[in-house]
């Protein structure tokens, strides 16, 4: 079949999503399907980042939106909808490619509308992959969070043609992915929590409203698909097989990785870190707007540890990384709509401590829980026991063991056949 996916970012710049679409474009490629991606044109550095002219790639006009051009977006409405039906008739008729069979939107904002406006004119079948929580990624990074929010519902009414609802769907975050999930014949999420909260909040697709009326209720059936983001089973055994069979002697070895952004709590971590005591090795991995304070906080702490910051590394680097530590730290607490880090870890047998309690569930076993494990606890001394603990533990020969069960179920392969399943079913 032929999927069209629309992303929010071209698939080659950095970013979660943007690598769990490409993973997901391999994958079904291998497979035998026929997949395209219709995003924003890169600009600047991340312009020379990728495949040049590769086929499956359909780009928009668009504006770069950060200050260093990684970023951009392309505005929805009828000019864009002519550029995408126009290109994409070119390359049907320049490729010889099949006609979409389904289309798969993987984006939150403006690559989310005019996902839908394009399934909604050609009449066919519109997948939605849940990337974000909405709300709490703005209350964490944009000022006056509900005025955004205000304004970005209106923003999505206006360019989904919903001038009047029947039933008021509201102006929060939860609000904003109804709209998309309610328009949509299939929602797929990352995780179990968030699929489940989705449901709580109505945000489930068209002939499928039987959500139930709180979190602890088990809907039947569910109107809301897990699939996991996975891990591209090369990578994956790559890293198995050159991973130490032995653990090395020395400290604890702890890797921290990630946007250094403050959703992701990385100076809470460096700060629980200084007030745990703990002789370790601590790398850092990542880049964000908060490199120079999490520089400057350590200088300050001059934590017993010792802290490197390894900047950004290849994704295949990376996965070293994680299979030679001792533990993932993982910090943010209610914004991970998987935490993919963690999982990482576990596929390739490193444990990892663990702050946010839905994430700790999902994964099942193999960390150690900041807290009681049952109820999100956001201070440092909890963190900083937790870390205290796993360094004992380690060095004692006696660390957590993920659950094995979790590298196989993590791999990519897996991951497409469960949403091969999820895309025949629409289009039946």
């Amino acid at each position: 079949m032929h999927v069209v996916m629309f992303g929010d970012q071209h698939a080659e710049t950095l970013g979660g999503a943007q690598v769990s679409m490409r993973l997901q474009r391999r994958f079904l490629e291998k497979a035998g399907h026929t997949v395209t991606i219709v995003a924003p044109a890169r600009h600047g550095r991340a312009r020379s980042r990728g495949v040049v002219d590769d086929p499956s790639y359909l780009d928009l006009p668009s504006i770069p939106i950060t200050f260093d051009r990684e970023y951009s977006m392309t505005w929805p409405g009828a000019r864009t909808d002519r550029r995408v039906d126009a290109a994409l008739r070119r390359l049907l008729e320049d490729t010889g490619r099949p006609p979409v069979d389904v289309v798969h939107v993987q984006a939150d904002f403006w690559g989310a509308f005019i996902g839908h406006r394009f399934a909604r004119r050609h009449a066919l079948p519109v997948i939605h992959t849940m990337h974000n929580r909405v709300d709490v990624g703005i209350e964490a990074t944009a000022p006056f969070p509900k005025l955004v929010l205000r304004v970005l519902n209106a923003w999505q009414r206006r360019a989904l043609g919903v001038f009047m609802e029947a039933k008021p769907v509201g102006r929060d975050g939860w609000a904003y992915l109804r709209r998309l999930a309610n328009r949509s014949d299939a929602v797929t999420a990352p995780s179990t929590h968030f699929a489940r909260r989705l449901e709580a909040h109505g945000a489930v697709p068209q002939g499928r409203r039987g959500v139930p009326a709180d979190l602890d209720a088990a809907p039947t059936p569910a109107a809301v698909d897990v699939i996991w983001n996975g891990i591209d089973d090369g990578l994956l055994d790559e890293a198995l097989a050159t991973a130490p069979e032995a653990r090395a002697p020395g400290p604890p070895r702890f890797v921290w990785l990630g946007r250094m952004s403050p959703e992701k709590r990385l100076l809470p971590f460096l700060e629980a870190l200084a007030a745990a005591g703990v002789e370790a090795d601590v790398e850092i991995i990542g880049g964000g707007g908060q490199l120079r304070a999490a520089q400057r906080l350590v200088e300050k702490l001059r934590p017993r540890a010792v802290v490197t910051f390894a900047g950004r590394l290849s994704y295949a680097e990376t996965l070293r990384r994680i299979a030679a530590a001792d533990a993932v730290v993982q910090t943010s607490i209610g914004f991970e709509t998987q935490g993919m880090t963690i999982f990482e870890a576990a596929s390739l047998g490193t444990p990892a401590v663990v702050s946010d309690p839905d994430l700790a569930a999902e994964l099942g076993g193999g960390f150690w829980a900041v807290g009681d494990g049952e109820h999100a606890d956001p201070s440092i001394a909890a963190l900083a026991e937790a870390l205290r603990v796993a360094a004992s533990d380690i060095s004692a020969g006696t660390p957590r063991t993920p659950d094995p069960t979790v590298r196989e179920r993590f791999r990519q392969s897996s991951r497409t056949a469960a949403m091969v399943e999820v895309y025949e079913r629409v289009r039946a």
